[in-house]
């Protein structure tokens, strides 16, 4: 079977248990998210079990039925298989394969049966897959899913089993980032979106993420700390870690939302980086940030979409008053009289990031576009840092409608603590293709080779006409600390060449054309003064 055929396959599974939902009244409901990704997890991981262990033991593989061999081994045998199998795969007993519950539908209880499962896989793997709240509980893989269905458990959980037997993932765990990258997207598309409310997920496109990680890392790097302060599901990180290597890096992750950090969960087992799942962390990470209060203050490299405006005055004054308030040297946005809501919480994200950066670290952040030229506050003391501690690698200012999601025109921020010399200004804006979303949004497209562009231009940091421009610090101070690319252009005059007889006629043409206008004023005057002194307006 073709990546084509499996990712069509793999789709139609996805539908397949959304439609066993929505036939349970669970379509769109809040909880049909939890549901759909934890099944779908619970097969994946089946399934990655079964390969390794076909991988180990050759008569496992060749058995007519590979179950019945398994279980025909003596415990001996079946603990000196586990202790071969890779760390990152889940342990699971025979007992909890799928084809077991698939064998078992027809006897008592079997909604039960079907929860005890999960449950009992999730605590078999809690120390390797759990994901940590602040406070350092534990948020195990999967819980009890059948309690989301008001009538019919077993039915339900019937239904769900039968779509899992006839599929398998076991000839596809060859495959890379892009196939899982679009399976994880196809997964979520549905529980990602603004409809959650103040904390919702954004998704960030795939050209965005791309752009910051290829700007990011353009060289060989290993054995490298990647940190997220605000998540969500995990783009940036995943078009990090793949950069980089999976095998080379190891992810940090904090954000407030528990959908996310499922979801980012889900990610990093999609993606092979199993080994980072006990550093994901759900809570708020400018009140309590996790990593930093447990001394795993320095990243090498950051990456971050942070909210752009979110109500935070109820924990605002506790921030001046925190011991590690240096992180906010430029300040805390105040609370205004009206509109909570849109306090400028992403200046908050910016300093925070700033302040996590290792000696040598880089970070890439979007930004609205206007915090690249404001002239005050919080948003021009923040660059006034960044140029006077030289650490400003480039920005590069994107299309309106990059996002779907929000009109705000947004600009990467790219940042390098070892970039003592020139910094490279881009302006994208005139990139891309506008495309319809749906009957209200619309959104820009970048082409590969718009994306190569880009990154190409930054890295080489090359100046191009209208687009791109290098300048030094300096030139960026002389600019009261200015980061459009726009301000630094040339502006070029064209001159032509003409005889003295040739420009006294163009003079004389201006001239005649100049009188012309002159008099057909004086009649406009006179005429409109005369209608005037007909009307009776006393």
């Amino acid at each position: 079977m073709s990546t084509e055929e499996f990712e069509k396959k793999t789709k139609e599974l996805i539908d397949a248990l959304k439609s066993v939902c929505a036939n349970h009244g669970l379509g769109n409901d809040g909880n049909e998210f939890k549901i759909i990704t934890q099944v779908f997890l619970y097969k994946f991981l089946n399934d990655k079990f079964v390969y390794e262990i076909k991988q180990l033991d050759k008569d496992i593989a060749e058995a007519e039925d590979w179950e019945k061999a398994l279980k025909a081994k003596s415990i001996e045998e079946y603990q000196f298989l586990m202790a071969q199998m890779d760390a990152s795969t889940a342990r699971i007993s025979p007992d909890h394969f799928v084809n077991s519950l698939f064998n078992k539908q027809n006897k008592p209880d079997f909604a039960d049966r079907f929860d005890d499962t999960l449950l009992d896989i999730a605590k078999e793997n809690s120390e390797l897959f759990s994901v940590l709240t602040n406070g350092g509980e534990k948020v195990v893989l999967f819980e009890n899913l059948s309690k989301y269905v008001a009538d019919n458990r077993d039915e339900f959980c019937k239904a769900i089993i039968n779509k899992l037997v006839d599929f398998s993932f076991e000839h596809i765990f060859h495959e890379k980032f892009d196939f899982y990258a679009t399976i994880f997207e196809y997964l979520i598309k549905d529980y990602n979106s603004n409809s959650g409310g103040k904390y919702a997920e954004y998704f960030t496109p795939h050209a965005v993420a791309r752009i910051m990680a290829r700007c990011l890392v353009d060289e060989e790097v290993s054995n490298k700390k990647c940190y997220d302060p605000s998540a969500g599901s995990g783009t940036l990180l995943m078009n990090l870690a793949h950069q980089i290597g999976e095998d080379k890096c190891t992810i940090y992750s904090q954000d407030i939302s528990q959908k996310s950090s499922n979801l980012l969960r889900l990610n990093l087992i999609l993606n092979d980086l199993v080994h980072s799942i006990p550093n994901i962390v759900q809570g708020n990470t400018i009140s309590s940030p996790f990593h930093l209060n447990k001394g795993i203050q320095y990243f090498d490299y950051i990456v971050s979409n942070p909210p752009f405006k979110l109500d935070f005055s109820d924990y605002r004054d506790d921030l001046d008053k925190d011991a590690n308030n240096d992180r906010f040297f430029a300040g805390i946005p105040k609370v205004p009289n009206k509109k909570k809501e849109s306090m400028a919480i992403y200046l908050l994200f910016i300093q925070h990031i700033m302040h996590s950066l290792s000696d040598t670290g880089k970070a890439a952040i979007v930004v609205p576009t206007g915090f690249i030229t404001a002239q005050s506050g919080i948003d021009k003391k923040i660059r006034e840092k960044m140029v006077k501690e030289r650490m400003l690698a480039g920005v590069v200012s994107m299309p309106s409608n990059i996002f779907a999601s929000t009109g705000t025109n947004v600009s990467i921020l790219f940042l390098d603590k070892t970039n003592k010399e020139d910094v490279v200004l881009i302006d994208a804006s005139g990139l891309g293709t506008k495309v319809k979303v749906d009957d209200k949004n619309q959104r820009t497209v970048l082409t590969p080779e718009e994306e190569s562009r880009i990154i190409n231009t930054f890295n080489s940091k090359k100046p191009d006409d209208d687009f791109s421009v290098v300048v030094s610090y300096e030139d960026i101070e002389t600019k009261n600390y200015s980061l459009s690319a726009g301000q630094y252009f040339e502006v070029k005059i064209e001159y032509v060449d003409i005889s003295g007889d040739e420009f006294r006629d163009k003079m004389n043409s201006l001239s005649n054309e100049l009188k012309g206008l002159f008099i057909e004023g004086e009649l406009l005057q006179k005429e409109i003064t005369n209608n005037l002194k007909s009307l009776n307006y006393e």
